[in-house]
Order: structure tokens, then sequence, then C-alpha cells
């Protein structure tokens, strides 16, 4: 199956990319899209711990299965003030 990856702040510089489309097998989980990604960009692996994921525009855990067509989004911390 297919999602579309979104990505924000620094995930996107890393990736050079604020989308990228991915294949994924059947039954796949966010999480999963995210270690497809970090193989492929190292550097992404440091904010595993930090960072927000979404399904479909609504925020969703690790662990959430995806589905095909889904957009699965990638967000850093944020800071500011």
């Amino acid at each position: 199956m297919r999602v579309t990856v979104r990505l924000f702040a620094r995930l996107r510089d890393i990736t050079g990319a604020a989308e990228l489309s991915r294949d994924v097998a059947a039954g796949a989980t966010i999480g999963d899209v995210w270690q497809q990604l970090a193989r492929e960009f190292p550097e992404l692996a440091r904010y595993e711990r930090s960072i927000s994921s979404a399904v479909n525009a609504d925020y969703a855990r690790m662990d959430q299965a995806i589905g095909d067509g889904d957009e699965v989004a990638f967000l850093p911390p944020v800071s500011g003030g």
C-alpha cells in the first residue's frame, strides 16, 4: 500500500522534502513508516523520542495501523516563546 508522508521543520530539512510517498506493507503502523524513513535518512533517528505523529490530520500514536492512501505526518518538538 502507498502512503503520503508529510514532514515539518527540521525533519523536512533533513530529508530535503516536505512530502514523500512511500510503499509499506499491509498492516503497517506509523512507527513502521518512521523506521523506514530513519533507515533512509539516519539523522532522523535522533528525533524518534520527541516527535509527534498524525494520520489524516489527527494526532496518533506510533503503534496506530495505517491504510492505503493515508497521510502520515511527523512533527518535531516546537520551541519558542
